[in-house]
């Protein structure tokens, strides 16, 4: 008997959560991923399994929310900037990743025997890549991120985009087509104020509403009003036509620079892990065993055409836009699949007569095995890549730490650092995202914790909260930059010391709070001065007196450029080899120099 029959919403819940606790970690333990997990216990206690749920399509009405967080949490990671930035990845390479696939594929449907308007419908709906399944994957594989991944998700964000003129045009071949025309510019006069509406209110009320918020001290409204604003920037963007997936995406982009990101984060991230866990579990269930049983041959043709011919449109533009092999095969096996907004085109296209009901079971059946082969596909075919990835075998993350310190970053620079801590015989909690350097260091009698600085659970973990003292000393400066704001917002208690790597980045650290930086040159760079002074004889007790007089001058400087922005007049306390010109009259007032003593020891 279906739980469903119960009418015991309890049960339903309790039934769920077992499937995901029993079949997730018994797939990770196998190496075959959580996705694979979720799906495969979807299909075992839905309708051509256990009968244990008879409506997969409401689970999946429900879980859909768990797509749309996920796609917040994404933009959180977005600042506009970085997004303009991925303009030419998005509209570039998304405009001929879809042409590219749109062809091949619908070449491969006419000859495989369907009419040229079933198969560029169906074609269209493989076309687009599952957001859900690839974004956890590109988790899962730590690759977000990275370059390589950031293109994909570019692509998918042009992607979610497209389903908006994709519907249209199923209106416009609908055989009962009537006034498309004033309907269509109507719905996307309502899309483009939608999406003004929405950036108008991320800029002028969403910071002001959070701090307005902060202010009341109730941790549990500011998680409320983080889920209201997902929940209702994707309800606006679905009554205006627009994917709720792309609503959210915008409001996390726009929240991106907000003081109150990382808490909103946090905050998501419990329903966000157990929403999108609910809808691989509903696409399991949504397979329909009858259908692919029927006509086994014929969907398993279909998927495998498909699948391979997506991969290598995928392979073939991967290497145009001059990706290397492997990056590009990668990107092929992640995306070969279709995706969630397929099941949407095909009832549209099905609602307005232009494919019949069983052909529209049987692209959702095809749609939905490739999302389910995917994942198997990337562990079967991992062995037989040169995986660009760094094994993580042999390292220990950090769990419930305690210690005095915390150093985040043990490169060139945090080794250097280390040593004056540890010779001080100071405990210390230290941490890089580095495994081969991890390993390595451990050669050498260092205890090095694999974990991510600029992620709050890997902070708690590390024992940051107890902590008096954090260094940053991290290569990337935005990594560095997000780390402090990160740290100056969740753990107050310590003093946080920064790496920097030029002057910008040492201006934007200080106004960012930070109780120390220090550019990674600057000292090296005055010591090797120092010296080269020391070989044209310069008295010791003058060199000491112009290093320090250098030290006071950038300080100077530096306070200068954040407290009145004016970088021309700050400039002035630099020595310059150019000659001031001689004015031709004498000023009247006197010039007072800015640090005399300065000035006399430099003469």
């Amino acid at each position: 008997m279906a739980i469903e029959a119960t009418s015991n919403d309890l049960v339903q819940v309790v039934t769920l959560l077992t499937a995901a606790v029993v079949a997730v970690p018994l797939f990770k333990k196998f190496g075959l991923g959580s996705v694979l997990g979720y799906l495969s216990a979807g299909l075992v206690i839905g309708p051509w399994g256990l009968k244990l749920f008879t409506n997969p399509n409401a689970i999946l009405h429900v879980a859909e929310l768990g797509v749309v967080m996920f796609l917040f949490v994404i933009g959180l990671e977005m600042r506009p900037l970085h997004l303009w930035g991925m303009r030419r990845d998005i509209f570039g390479l998304g405009t001929l990743q879809i042409l590219a696939c749109t062809t091949l594929l619908s070449l491969i449907g006419v000859a495989l025997g369907l009419s040229p308007l079933y198969s560029f419908v169906g074609c269209m709906g493989f076309v687009l890549t599952s957001t859900a399944v690839v974004m956890q994957l590109l988790k899962e594989r730590g690759e977000l991120g990275l370059p390589k991944g950031q293109k994909i998700v570019a692509v998918l964000l042009f992607e979610d985009l497209l389903i908006v003129p994709l519907l249209a045009l199923m209106v416009f071949l609908s055989p009962e087509t009537g006034e498309v025309t004033v309907s269509y510019w109507a719905s996307m006069g309502i899309a483009i104020g939608a999406v003004g509406l929405l950036v108008a209110a991320g800029i002028w009320l969403l910071n002001p509403f959070f701090r307005l918020l902060a202010a009341a001290g109730a941790r549990e409204v500011l998680t409320a009003a983080a889920l209201l604003v997902v929940l209702g920037a994707a309800l606006l963007m679905q009554m205006s036509g627009l994917s709720m997936a792309m609503g959210a995406f915008l409001a996390g982009v726009l929240l991106a620079e907000s003081s109150f990101r990382h808490q909103i984060e946090a905050d998501i991230e419990p329903f966000r892990g157990i929403l999108l866990g609910l809808f691989f579990i509903g696409v399991g269930m949504s397979l329909d065993l009858g259908l692919v049983l029927g006509s086994w041959r014929n969907i398993l043709i279909f998927v495998m055409l498909l699948m391979v011919g997506k991969a290598v449109s995928i392979y073939l533009i991967a290497r145009v836009t001059k990706s290397d092999h492997h990056v590009a095969i990668e990107r092929a096996l992640l995306m070969a699949q279709g995706g969630e907004f397929a099941f949407v085109l095909y009832a549209a296209a099905a609602h307005e007569g232009l494919i019949p009901a069983e052909i529209n079971a049987q692209f959702t059946a095809i749609v939905v095995l490739s999302m389910a082969l995917t994942p198997l596909v990337v562990v079967v075919a991992k062995p037989f890549l040169k995986n660009s990835d760094v094994s993580t075998e042999g390292v220990e993350v950090p769990q419930n730490l305690s210690s005095c310190a915390l150093l985040i970053g043990f490169g060139r620079f945090g080794q250097v650092v280390s040593q004056l801590l540890l010779a001080r015989n100071l405990d210390i909690t230290i941490i890089d995202s580095d495994p081969d350097m991890i390993r390595s260091a451990g050669k050498f009698g260092f205890k090095i914790y694999y974990g991510d600085g600029a992620r709050l659970d890997v902070l708690r973990a590390s024992g940051a909260e107890k902590v008096c003292v954090i260094a940053i000393c991290v290569d990337s400066q935005k990594v560095a930059t997000d780390i402090l704001k990160l740290v100056k917002h969740e753990f107050p208690q310590a003093k946080v010391l920064v790496r920097t790597y030029d002057r910008i980045h040492a201006r934007e650290v200080a106004m960012a709070g930070a109780d120390f930086q220090i550019r990674e040159t600057f000292e090296s760079a005055l010591a090797f001065g120092q010296q080269t002074l020391r070989e044209m004889d310069i008295p010791e007790e003058d060199i000491f007196a112009i290093a320090e007089d250098i030290r006071q001058r950038d300080r100077d400087r530096l306070q200068l450029e954040i407290t009145t922005g004016n970088v021309d007049e700050a400039r002035k306390l630099m020595f310059s080899n150019v000659p001031t010109p001689i004015p031709l009259i004498e000023p009247k007032r006197e010039t007072v120099a800015l640090n005399p003593e300065a000035a006399r020891v430099v003469k």
